[in-house]
């Protein structure tokens, strides 16, 4: 008989409970079930109380990122990624800036845009103006909402209105500028939206919509800049200057192809989301947003853009920037719940969002440039095929005492695969059986 999904109440049930059900429907052993614990040190509460259908925590790796100095502050930043080599790349690019200053950063500011869309508008253009003559008491009734964000500083600061064809006819766009200061903003700006949406629709005369913020945060950007000094990119084979003039044509690859820009911008999101995601930020909106924004960069001509550049300065030393929309909070949310999230925070010892944006544009630029520099060096698998190995062997049955001696020989054979370490596991073990 067919198992159905359909389970009345599931929702009320207590986590044991779910377990329960859970286990049973995909015919967990015990062990398997194991799994879905509560790491020692975390109240169950706190995770029941986050999402719903709660059964357990799904745990990553969470690495420390070293060297890293913006704006002349040192900072130890917490990655939370399955991804081997990123953890260590970032440091390495770090302790490269670092000889040159580090990294500098840059923020435009904490304003998120929310829109509210009205469809059915019989005079657009002249509802464009009803709304914006409107802006004080549409402001005022947006602020009225969050007296809270508005007693720090923050609040609605102005109103848009965008007029956009599309094939069910002309729609009216509102967007409602909100400084959200060190909050994300998702939960003011939607707020905000839902609260003035039947005013605007009442102005324009027609219906509204869509009331939601907009991920791709174009007011909230954040920047970081570096220099790679020539003569600490030299390897055995080649000099620093053609490390530079080959990072170069690698960029250059990826400003003008997007297949490798996709990857490209991919390996700036390893850094940026790893440190998102341990800081409790929503990474699914940070990489929407980045990755949006490479396409809006590219509105002149083109499909996507790079989110970073890199460039040679006179001494012909590399120098590296990127800019992209970074719209994180420190206040609200995971943030402020999840207890690993709260102790990673303090552990990076920021201040306000702004300081947050800024070390994450510098560690995604940490970690694009690393990517850059190995895929014209020595090639991208090394480093991260040295570890992946490792989990290689893992799953293939290897003990502690004989991981590293398994290791060594898939890489020496550059056979980095779970049946060849097998065969391996089983020459050792021939070789010696008391191991």
């Amino acid at each position: 008989m067919d198992r159905s999904s359909e389970i009345s109440g599931f929702y009320k049930l207590s986590v044991e409970e779910r377990r329960k059900v859970v286990r049973e429907w995909g015919g967990l052993t015990e062990e398997e079930a194991r799994a879905y614990e509560f790491p020692p040190g975390i109240e169950p509460g706190v995770f029941n109380r986050m999402i719903e259908n709660v059964i357990g925590t799904f745990p990553l790796p969470l690495g420390i990122a070293t060297n890293f100095r913006v704006n002349g502050k040192d900072y130890l930043v917490p990655m939370a990624i399955e991804e081997p080599s990123v953890v260590a790349a970032a440091s390495n690019a770090a302790k490269v800036a670092r000889k040159a200053g580090g990294f500098h950063g840059q923020s435009s500011g904490s304003v998120m845009i929310g829109q509210i869309q009205v469809m059915d508008v019989g005079d657009p253009a002249a509802a464009r103006l009803r709304i914006l003559a409107a802006r004080e008491p549409l402001l005022a009734a947006a602020n009225a909402k969050d007296p809270m964000l508005v007693k720090f500083g923050g609040g609605a600061r102005d109103v848009e209105v965008r007029l956009i064809p599309s094939p069910r006819g002309t729609m009216l766009v509102v967007h409602l500028l909100v400084d959200a200061r060190d909050a994300g903003g998702m939960n003011a700006v939607n707020t905000m939206c839902e609260a003035l949406a039947p005013e605007v629709a009442r102005l324009a005369g027609g219906r509204s919509v869509l009331r939601i913020i907009s991920n791709l945060a174009v007011l909230r950007l954040a920047r970081a800049s570096a220099t790679f000094p020539k003569e600490l990119l030299a390897t055995p084979e080649a000099s620093g200057e053609q490390v530079v003039e080959a990072i170069l044509d690698a960029y250059t690859l990826a400003a003008v192809d997007p297949f490798r820009c996709a990857t490209h911008n991919k390996g700036i999101m390893n850094g940026i989301s790893s440190v998102v995601i341990a800081t409790g930020n929503d990474f699914r909106a940070i990489e929407s947003g980045a990755h949006t924004y490479a396409a809006f960069l590219a509105q002149d001509g083109g499909v996507i853009r790079p989110l970073s550049t890199y460039e040679k300065d006179r001494q012909g030393n590399l120098v590296g920037s990127i800019e992209l929309p970074m719209a994180v909070g420190l206040i609200g949310g995971a943030t402020a719940v999840h207890p690993t999230a709260k102790a990673n925070v303090k552990l990076l010892g920021v201040k306000g969002a702004s300081e947050l944006a800024q070390l994450l544009a510098a560690v995604g630029l940490a970690q694009n440039f690393s990517a850059l520099r190995a895929l014209a060096t020595e090639g991208i698998q090394r480093g991260h095929m040295e570890l992946h190995a490792r989990n290689i062997a893992v799953t293939a049955g290897a003990r502690p005492e004989e991981i590293d001696a398994v290791v060594g020989r898939l890489i020496a054979e550059h056979a980095i695969r779970i049946d060849r370490a097998r065969e391996v596991l089983d020459e050792l073990r021939r070789a010696s059986p008391g191991r």
